[in-house]
């Protein structure tokens, strides 16, 4: 397994609509998750309990629920920074049926960038890449509009654009599964939307699947194909996203999002 900051694993939920037409012929396309009777304690607490979830390559799930109800575990145990005591994350390619999927297809991105502060912005984002890739980040630093920053150091940026940074690192590695562990939490309401629009452009365009953990129900159903709510360790309730993109905050959107809420109050 890769450094924590720079690479990872994935996994999530049921089926969902195909891939966006909007993506790029020459992406690199998401994989396919399936989550069997998942359990996962600590002594006598149980975080995870006979948990099943299928999600389909390039689907952009978001996990929502209260604090301590299994989601940072979920992701934890899917980018194999823990063990579960019972059950099997697997994954599928999809680009072919035999082709498997390793640690090197999968980036997580969390709420602290992470970034050496030794190394230049364009250093941390070739972090783990081969000279001949090195311009993959080179790419991606324009694409998160830091192009003109790549000889800075990460203290001489703002906070968002140190998570910018840190989208872009994870993208340089093309991967086919991407978890998002509440990387948004910490920005300021502008900033937070501007990196909402950069991930959903970034994942149209680039086809990975999308895991997303946040307790910011309106940052669920802007990103999200579909939502599931997390209760003790298992799936309360699920809600497809089934609006247009880019999003618009109107009635419909207003009316889900108060549907999500309204479910994640009543746990």
């Amino acid at each position: 397994m890769t450094d924590l900051s720079v690479g990872l694993q994935v996994s999530e939920s049921k089926s969902h609509s195909p891939i966006s037409p909007d993506i790029n012929p020459n992406a690199v396309l998401g994989a396919e998750i399936y989550i069997e009777q998942l359990h996962k304690f600590y002594g006598q607490v149980k975080v995870l309990e006979d948990l099943d979830l299928h999600i389909q390559p390039g689907e952009f799930l978001a996990i929502v629920g209260r604090s301590g109800c299994g989601k940072s575990t979920l992701l934890r145990l899917i980018a194999d920074l823990e063990q579960p005591s019972y059950g099997e994350i697997k994954f599928k390619s999809a680009r072919h049926l035999r082709e498997g999927i390793t640690s090197d297809d999968i980036r997580v991105m969390f709420q602290d960038p992470r970034l050496l502060p030794w190394r230049s912005i364009e250093k941390n984002v070739q972090l783990g890449l081969p000279k001949e890739r090195h311009e993959n980040a080179s790419e991606l630093l324009k694409k998160v509009g830091l192009e003109e920053k790549a000889a800075l150091w990460p203290s001489q940026l703002s906070g968002g654009q140190r998570q910018r940074t840190a989208l872009a690192r994870a993208l340089s590695h093309k991967p086919r599964i991407l978890l998002l562990d509440e990387p948004l939490g910490a920005l300021d309401a502008l900033t937070r939307l501007d990196m909402q629009n950069l991930i959903e452009k970034l994942w149209t365009e680039q086809g990975f699947t999308a895991i997303l953990v946040t307790h910011d129900v309106s940052e669920a159903v802007q990103l999200a194909d579909r939502i599931i709510l997390l209760d003790k360790g298992h799936i309360a309730k699920e809600f497809k996203v089934d609006l247009p993109r880019p999003r618009k905050k109107g009635i419909d959107f207003a009316n889900l999002e108060q549907q999500v809420l309204n479910a994640v109050l009543a746990t």
